[in-house]
């Protein structure tokens, strides 16, 4: 498990098939711990985890995250979110759906995105330090130190994509946490303010 900012852990799967890391994020926030797009996890990510206590909440950002989503729910017994709009694509029992500007248990806000590659594609706000943007899909960690999105064919639209993205331009964050590459802890959003230009 890797420490990345304080109360957030981040374990790592590497996809043959893509060549980049897929990541899962521990979260401590207040009394609640949370997963957020668990992918494979390793025996040390689960005694770590296990070790911290009883585990609360599973959150997935999108029908393509929900990843090792409902092993991690039976394995460890608690809640899955999943995003309203991708519920009935998933092959998953969540505990409950959330929308677009919904706060969520450890004061996780909601941001629902638009014209994605799942109609659900959901991004995770923290007023934690200087914020901390959780995201699944919307940008990819790649290279390292940079934010991508993901190959125009992705997307029904890649202009309307990239338009609906600008919307995390309105939160005041420092880091970007990604699902998929390398995360950037500091100066983040300038780096988001590139990548949706």
């Amino acid at each position: 498990m890797k420490p990345l900012l304080p109360g957030i852990w981040q374990w790592s799967w590497f996809s043959e098939e893509k060549q980049l890391d897929f990541n899962g994020l521990f979260l401590t926030v207040g009394e609640h711990k949370i997963l957020v797009d668990p992918p494979p996890m390793t025996a040390e990510a689960s005694t770590f985890i296990r070790r911290q206590g009883q585990l609360d909440y599973i959150i997935v950002t999108n029908r393509d995250h929900a990843r090792e989503a409902g092993a991690c729910q039976s394995d460890f017994r608690c809640q899955l979110q999943v995003p309203d709009a991708d519920a009935p694509q998933m092959d998953l029992k969540p505990s409950k759906t959330f929308k677009d500007g919904e706060l969520l248990p450890g004061g996780l806000w909601v941001i629902h995105l638009q014209d994605q590659k799942s109609p659900g594609e959901s991004a995770l706000f923290l007023q934690q330090g200087k914020g901390v943007l959780i995201v699944g899909d919307a940008l990819i960690g790649k290279p390292p130190g940079a934010l991508s999105l993901l190959s125009p064919e992705k997307y029904a639209d890649a202009a309307k994509a990239k338009a609906g993205l600008r919307r995390l331009l309105k939160y005041q964050f420092d880091a970007v946490l990604v699902g998929d590459g390398t995360s950037i802890l500091t100066g983040a959003k300038a780096v988001v303010e590139q990548a949706v230009a």
